[in-house]
């Protein structure tokens, strides 16, 4: 299973595209506290649209709670990684793998990132940036890991029910003509 762990997030807008995302990709959410904002605000809700409802999330305490209730491999991204992010495999379906991010202004503390640097990674990119937006970084990385799970039982077509248009929308286009 992927999972994506948010330490301490700070911006609502964040965790609701992040949320959204999850949603999309079966991805199990875990919300480490403090957070900066509160779960019911407009903001997440205006982020994750009305797919929030769907989100699998847990919310913990702090770092040592999240720990004591989860096991697996744990990713860590930050901008002090040596590894990209492409370098490590997460093909194995059965594994617990978690992606962890850190808060959007200070990222993962050095106490917890120092004894797993071998499971830290960095997306390459110029030195003009500092870091990717963290919804863009979470989007990126589970993505790679469906991609490399060939993307499990997630939907490649859009269904053909209500509020879709259907798989063959594009192709029928020709066929009316």
């Amino acid at each position: 299973m992927i999972n994506v762990v948010l330490y301490q997030p700070e911006i609502p807008g964040n965790t609701g595209n992040i949320m959204r995302t999850c949603v999309a990709t079966n991805t199990k959410l875990h919300l480490i506290k403090p957070l900066g904002f509160s779960l019911d605000e407009k903001y997440i809700k205006r982020s994750g649209v009305n797919y929030i409802q769907y989100c699998d999330y847990t919310v913990y305490e702090n770092w040592e709670d999240f720990l004591s209730k989860n096991e697996g491999t744990f990713y860590y991204l930050t901008r002090y990684g040596h590894k990209p992010h492409t370098s490590f495999d997460y093909s194995n379906k059965d594994e617990n793998i978690y992606f962890v991010f850190g808060k959007e202004s200070t990222g993962i503390p050095r106490e917890i990132l120092a004894p797993y640097i071998d499971n830290c990674m960095r997306m390459p990119m110029t030195d003009k940036v500092r870091a990717l937006n963290v919804s863009n970084s979470v989007a990126i990385m589970v993505y790679e890991a469906l991609r490399q799970q060939d993307y499990n039982d997630l939907l490649r077509d859009e269904p053909s029910d209500e509020g879709h248009k259907g798989a063959n929308f594009i192709e029928e286009l020709y066929n009316e003509e």
